[in-house]
C-alpha cells in the first residue's frame, strides 16, 4: 500500500523531531572531587549530544533542563488521541463478533491479535488524557460522543471508521461471509488509523503521542499485509 510505505517512510523524521539529552554519571573521588567528566560542583553533568559532525557538549542539570526540546501536547495531540481511542473502540466491538461468527480459525486468530493489542493501547491513550486533559472546550465532541464506543459515527468522521449499516451487515454475517465483510472493513479501518498517525505524526508536538502514532504505524500496516493475504 503506497500510503503505508509513505507513512513508515517518514517515520525516520519523525523520531528525531527532538535531541535526546543522555545523563551521564560524573565521576568523583572518595574526597568528593569532581572526576574528569564531573560537575565542579559534585553533582553529575549532563551530556548533550552534538549534530552530526559537532562535538557532544556538557551541561549543568540547570542547563539540561533549560535546552530540553518542549514537548507540550498541541491540538493535534489531542485530536489523535481522542479519535484513536474512539477508532480503537470500534475495531474491538467488530473483533468481538468474531468467534461466534467467522469460519476460518485465521480471521479468528487475526481479530484476537487486533483485540490483545488495541486493548491496552486504548488503556494507555486514557492515561495519556488522564495526565493532559484538554483545555475545556478544545475538543468538545471528539470521540467516545454519542454511540457508547459502538462506531456509530458517519464513515466520514474519522478515516476508516464503520458506518452503523456496515456494523449491522457484518454482525448479521455468518462463515465465509462474515470473513470477506470483516477482512474488508477491518482493512478499510487500519488503513483510515494510518492516516491518523500520519497527521499525529506531522503535526503533533508530544514524545509519548508520537511514539504511540509510530505503534500503530507499525503494528498496523503488518495487519494489513497479513489481511490482504487472508483475502
Amino acid at each position: 500500500m503506497d500510503m503505508a510505505k509513505g507513512l513508515l517512510r517518514g517515520l525516520a523524521g519523525a523520531a528525531v523531531v527532538s535531541a535526546t539529552l543522555l545523563a551521564l554519571a560524573g565521576c568523583q573521588d572518595d574526597d568528593g572531587k569532581t572526576g574528569a567528566n564531573g560537575a565542579k560542583d559534585g553533582r553529575n553533568p549532563v551530556i548533550a549530544p552534538g549534530k552530526p559532525g559537532e562535538r557532544a557538549r556538557t551541561l549543568s542539570p540547570e542547563q539540561a533542563a533549560r535546552e530540553r526540546p518542549d514537548d507540550t501536547p498541541n491540538a493535534a495531540d489531542q485530536t489523535y488521541v481522542r479519535g484513536m481511542i474512539e477508532h480503537h473502540r470500534q475495531a474491538l466491538t467488530m473483533s468481538a463478533l468474531a468467534p461466534d461468527r467467522a469460519s476460518a480459525e485465521a480471521v479468528k486468530g487475526l481479530a484476537e491479535r487486533i483485540a490483545a493489542a488495541q486493548r491496552p493501547e486504548i488503556g494507555a491513550m486514557e492515561k495519556w488524557l488522564a495526565r493532559y486533559p484538554a483545555p475545556s472546550g478544545a475538543a468538545a465532541g471528539t470521540g467516545g460522543g454519542g454511540t457508547g464506543g459502538t462506531g456509530g459515527h458517519d464513515h466520514g468522521a474519522m478515516p476508516g471508521m464503520a458506518t452503523e449499516q456496515q456494523l449491522k451487515e457484518l454482525a448479521d454475517a455468518r462463515g465465509t461471509d462474515f470473513d470477506r465483510l470483516f477482512l474488508k472493513l477491518m482493512t478499510a479501518h487500519h488503513e483510515g488509523a494510518l492516516k491518523m498517525a500520519g497527521q499525529a505524526l506531522a503535526g503533533g508536538n508530544n514524545v509519548a503521542v508520537e511514539e504511540m502514532a509510530t505503534e500503530v504505524v507499525a503494528t498496523q500496516t503488518a495487519e494489513i499485509h497479513r489481511m490482504r493475504a487472508l483475502g
